[in-house]
């Protein structure tokens, strides 16, 4: 495959992540209003996990090295474990609003690793990438509509940690991904955190009752388990093997447009020179993010 045409295949892959994480905001906040969080997440590992161990080991066929599974289960407890039970549970005590407009701290807390870690040279171009397509974001979702409030901190507390391991998480796939290919990566990973998940969550997975459930929600759990968990975790790592962490990462800035997009289609609303003007910086960000630089040959 020619490598122009790998990398087209990753950004339309980070689009589609982010359309898809964008629909999931809302849908979770719905079936939260019908199951309760630890169940919500305790579904979404006990589906996921086997179906993404069954693909990787038709796929890959290639088994984790002991070397590699203190790795794998730092991966497990930062991206699945404490992602999932952090955003779900956060969700519930704030608004969709308040998970949206944090959610675009994760390239910056992403960039800020990468350079502590030394995993990715973070040039000054990237940054400025970066900072450029989070003041998009920020424009386009009006922080004025923020939250404060003393009943809504401690959820926005819980998305602020969910978005700092989650970006971790990012980040330190990277090495693991030099050595294991990415459905291997993730679905181990998700063996190791999901195990917590499920641990935690086993209670609210007895008492639920799925007879009991709207059929919206029914529906709603299954977009939430199948699309933004086993499809949306898999493109992540295979996009993070062919590019870099701060690119995957900058991508989230999209979230916003994609619920513009769908507040559009779905509920008929119009984008106004607010959205237009976000739009257009988030795009000049990712441009500045992934642009790589030419190599020139000196004449002699």
């Amino acid at each position: 495959m020619d490598l122009r045409d790998s990398r087209w295949m990753v950004h339309g892959a980070l689009i589609f992540i982010q359309f898809a994480f964008g629909a999931f905001h809302v849908m979770a906040k719905y079936v939260l209003g019908n199951m309760h969080p630890l169940a919500i997440a305790g579904s979404r590992v006990v589906v996921a996990t086997p179906l993404l161990l069954v693909i990787a080991s038709a796929v890959d066929r290639k088994m984790p090295t002991l070397r590699d599974m203190p790795r794998l289960a730092l991966l497990g407890f930062l991206g699945v474990f404490t992602n999932q039970v952090l955003f779900i549970i956060g969700l519930q005590y704030t608004t969709a609003t308040n998970a949206g407009i944090l959610m675009p701290s994760i390239p910056v807390f992403a960039a800020a690793f990468s350079i502590l870690t030394g995993i990715e040279k973070v040039s000054y171009r990237k940054l400025t990438g970066i900072l450029v397509a989070v003041v998009g974001a920020v424009v386009m979702l009006d922080i004025a509509g923020f939250s404060f409030g003393r009943s809504v901190f401690f959820g926005n507390a819980l998305i602020l940690v969910n978005c700092m391991s989650y970006s971790l998480f990012l980040v330190l796939q990277k090495p693991v991904l030099n050595r294991l290919p990415p459905l291997t990566v993730i679905a181990w990973a998700f063996l190791f955190g999901g195990a917590g998940v499920f641990a935690l969550s086993l209670n609210e997975l007895m008492e639920m009752n799925l007879a009991a459930l709207p059929i919206r929600t029914l529906w709603g759990l299954a977009y939430v388990v199948l699309i933004p968990t086993v499809v949306n975790y898999a493109l992540n790592t295979w996009a993070i093997r062919r590019t870099t962490p701060s690119l995957v990462a900058a991508y989230v800035t999209l979230q916003p447009v994609a619920a513009a997009l769908l507040a559009m289609l779905v509920l008929g609303e119009r984008a106004g020179l607010r959205e237009l003007s976000g739009f257009a910086i988030i795009i000049t960000g990712l441009f500045l993010v992934s642009r790589r630089r030419r190599l020139t040959q000196s004449a002699g």
